[in-house]
């Protein structure tokens, strides 16, 4: 686990949606990180650690 993994990791607790986006970009990754996260706060984190980390 690097640096920037954990930074990523970090990134994905206090704002979900940019986490994923510095990784993957303004693919599809970030679009469902994003609904998630205005859907309830918690699914969006879900999501972007479980997106980061596999």
């Amino acid at each position: 686990m690097g640096a920037a993994t954990c930074v990523e990791i970090i990134l994905a607790i206090f704002l979900p949606p940019l986490g994923v986006f510095l990784k993957y970009g303004c693919k599809l990754e970030f679009w469902i990180c994003l609904v998630l996260t205005i859907l309830g706060f918690i699914p969006g984190i879900l999501y972007a650690l479980y997106i980061l980390t596999k």
